[in-house]
């Protein structure tokens, strides 16, 4: 295969996946505009305070996902068909698992999860509400991932796209619907989150039906479950990082900001959060648009078009990043007040300058986000491990308390790009592997 086919290739699977990424990120998007224009400050302080929890179910999900079907791309490639249906059989019991302790959570627990997430007595009743409606629906969030990844890897990353778009549409319709027309205010916006990936799933069906599917459901072989496991869990740990990630940084300085600004300020924080979600799904997608082109001529052998690939998704992580940063510095005022429909003052005060900030970490979450992605396709999961374990914890937690301690709410801005730009010099001393085990 030639370079100019392989770019064609890498050009397709990353625009369909970048399209469906951001159409996945309406999920908060249309929660956060609508419950903010119909419950103000307190709702963005709501969501921002849930949110943490749904990026645990989006990571795991992610981290079952893509950890399975990275590997069921490389048996594919090997011509090992069994192998790789007892990795999606695998990748299903583990949702199983996964999900069930989420969903017994939330109906059991979400109270006490609540308090655990900082809620007062202001906020407390929305919050939980929130939260509950979203643990109830972990299994459809997770299982959605799963098949997505698997479709994606199967050679139909237009299919898996128009999952996530009509999903995250059918969210923005039935956002409108439930909280204005129908009243049902937060609990309305929670319902029609987790009623997108059901509806998403839907849109794969026939693909199943009509019998397009090159994995199957099969009987497990209790000598391959744990091996499968191992690996599955291995390879998505980083996925699954860079998207807690985002709920440990809420948590994180939901805290912090509670203490410094209380209320107002963690809303402030959930204006930047939810545009920093969109932000991320730009990368993601790049990454797992390239992931399974890598993954497929890795297991090939084919080593100089991996290499090719690598440097492409680079250079567009680069392109991504002047863009993005270039439209949030000259348009911070409006995309802050598009979520302020209060028109709050001292919200407006803490999020302007907090979103030009906080946005500087741009090119190197985009650089991160590649090379780990990069290191869990071709099978060689320990560096990307450990960019993924360093951005979500060793560096960002100190981080934040120690430059919060020193400026404040500056200081809570400035965390997140010190994190990344640390993580990328590290980065940067990891050479690419040429080859690995499959």
């Amino acid at each position: 295969m030639n370079n100019k086919q392989v770019f064609r290739d890498f050009l397709k699977y990353v625009s369909f996946n970048i399209l469906g990424q951001i159409a996945y990120s309406c999920y908060t998007l249309a929660d956060t505009f609508f419950v903010s224009a119909d419950i103000g400050t307190n709702g963005l302080t709501a969501l921002n305070l849930a949110f943490p929890v749904f990026c645990i179910i989006s990571g795991a999900g992610l981290m079952i996902g893509i950890g399975s079907s990275s590997r069921f791309s490389i048996l594919k490639s090997c011509d090992e068909p069994k192998a790789a249906d007892q990795v999606f059989t695998n990748a299903l019991i583990l949702v199983l698992v996964f999900a069930s302790l989420f969903f017994c959570s939330g109906v059991f627990a979400s109270h006490h999860l609540v308090k655990i997430l900082g809620a007062d007595s202001q906020v407390f009743e929305i919050t939980n509400l929130y939260l509950k409606v979203l643990m109830v629906f972990a299994p459809a969030f997770m299982l959605n991932h799963v098949l997505q990844s698997f479709v994606r890897n199967d050679g139909a990353p237009s299919l898996s796209m128009a999952a996530m778009i009509t999903g995250s549409f059918s969210n923005i319709i039935l956002d409108y619907l439930f909280i204005f027309p129908l009243r049902m205010g937060i609990f309305g916006a929670a319902l029609a989150t987790g009623l997108s990936p059901v509806i998403s799933m839907l849109v794969l069906l026939p693909y199943f039906v009509k019998k397009k599917n090159g994995f199957h459901l099969t009987r497990p072989d209790p000598a391959q479950v744990k091996r499968n496991t191992g690996t599955i869990l291995s390879n998505g740990t980083p996925p699954f990082l860079t998207e807690a990630a985002s709920g440990i940084v809420m948590f994180l300085f939901n805290s912090i900001i509670l203490r410094i600004s209380g209320n107002v300020g963690v809303a402030a924080f959930g204006v930047i959060s939810v545009i920093s979600l969109v932000v991320i799904a730009l990368y993601t997608g790049l990454s797992q648009g390239m992931q399974p082109l890598i993954s497929q001529y890795h297991g090939a052998g084919k080593h100089g078009q991996v290499q090719i690939l690598l440097r492409a998704a680079l250079i567009t992580s680069i392109l991504l990043s002047l863009t993005i940063y270039a439209i949030i510095f000259f348009y911070t005022p409006q995309l802050v007040s598009v979520f302020n429909r209060e028109q709050d003052l001292i919200l407006a005060g803490y999020a302007v300058p907090g979103l030009k900030l906080y946005f500087m970490a741009c090119p190197f979450i985009g650089f991160n986000i590649v090379l780990s992605t990069y290191y869990i396709s071709i099978n060689h999961p320990l560096p990307a491990q450990i960019i993924s374990v360093l951005r979500s914890f060793f560096v960002l937690i100190p981080m934040a308390w120690f430059l919060s301690s020193l400026w404040g709410m500056t200081g809570v801005w400035l965390a997140y790009p010190a994190t990344e730009i640390l993580v990328f010099f590290f980065a940067l001393t990891k050479k690419p592997c040429r080859t690995s085990e499959v």
